[in-house]
């Protein structure tokens, strides 16, 4: 198995800065091509302008990009050939934030006012609408637009599924841990696998790429999920216990509801109640996860599908210096407290 080590992050920002200098002129283009005031709310959420136009540089580390040029690099590719890809995945990203924001209520994205508490509801969901559409027609007539249309459906069935959760009790353990490979992990496969084509990578190592990526995506969430509970908000940039005040089913929470523990009973009677914001009760909900094991179950889950991510990685056989460069994004992706 490829090593992951904490060597890895060093790679991982020169690597990143690299990819934003060869992907941010093609995406700058497509939110450029709106017409007012979408283009207008796009840059804002991408962190090139504040919410009155002057120039700002809080946007998000380009991972997806870079695992697109990354997976091309892995087959033989140049990384420019994948660009294309690369905005799409990104432009898919954005549209997926800014209708997640408004489902979930969350106030805040990467630090900054979400999108949709500056601009209003309607207007946030157009100019997601709107990024959609581009990363369509940038695939229009390439082999990759299947890969992207297919993913675009597997988004939608998984937040309908994230959004069922919370307003049920019978959430098992095995849907909630297949939810996320409708979300996060069916993008950085997406993300992985039209690298990979770009690249001209035969059926099986674009299969493979593409398995990396799924496994991926699943590590980070389920690590995610660990930091919604008892993540520091200077990393998650949410309020602490954000998951418990919005009663989402998590994996942590599933787990230990379902554990058929002591703590599991009390938690199942708090977990009906209605949603509260008092740090002192959402405290209480987890630590009662914790002690029913759901912490300790979701970081395991995270670990295996790092593991298989990585074995995935090293079946495609790529050259030594795309795996270096594939491990450092896998590293800085599911090591969100460095």
């Amino acid at each position: 198995m490829i090593p992951l080590t904490a060597d890895s992050l060093g790679t991982v920002q020169q690597l990143l800065s690299h990819v934003r200098q060869t992907v941010a002129p093609a995406h700058r283009a497509a939110i450029d091509s709106l017409p007012e005031p979408l283009r207008h709310i796009a840059g804002y959420h991408a962190g090139w302008w504040s919410s009155s136009g002057e120039p700002e540089t809080s946007g998000g580390k380009t991972l997806r990009p870079a695992l697109v040029l990354a997976s091309a690099s892995a087959v033989g590719g140049a990384p420019m050939s994948a660009v294309r890809e690369a905005v799409a995945v990104e432009l898919v990203h954005d549209f997926s934030l800014l209708h997640d924001d408004i489902m979930d209520g969350d106030a805040t994205r990467r630090h900054r006012p979400a999108a949709w508490t500056l601009f209003g509801i309607g207007a946030a969901m157009l100019t997601g609408d709107a990024m959609q559409a581009l990363a369509c027609d940038l695939l229009a007539g390439h082999t990759g637009i299947k890969v992207l249309t297919t993913t675009l459906t597997r988004l939608y069935t998984g937040q309908s599924a994230d959004l069922d959760f919370e307003r049920r009790m019978d959430v098992s353990l095995a849907e909630c841990m297949a939810m996320p490979a409708g979300k996060t992990g069916a993008l950085l496969a997406c993300a992985c696998e039209l690298g990979a084509l770009a690249g001209g990578a035969d059926s099986q190592r674009c299969a493979l790429l593409a398995e990396f990526g799924m496994h991926l995506g699943l590590s980070f969430q389920f690590a995610d999920d660990v930091l919604g509970i008892w993540g520091d908000p200077a990393v998650t940039g949410k309020p602490v216990y954000s998951d418990l005040a919005r009663r989402k089913k998590s994996l942590p929470v599933v787990a230990a509801l379902t554990s058929g523990t002591r703590f599991s009973n009390e938690l199942t009677e708090l977990y009906r109640r209605p949603h509260v914001s008092d740090n002192d009760n959402l405290a209480h909900l987890a630590a009662l996860i914790d002690a029913a094991g759901g912490r300790e179950f979701a970081l395991h889950e995270a670990d295996r599908q790092l593991r298989d991510a990585l074995a995935c990685l090293e079946a495609a056989a790529p050259s030594p210096v795309a795996a270096a460069d594939a491990v450092a994004l896998t590293y800085l992706i599911t090591r969100r407290d460095h």
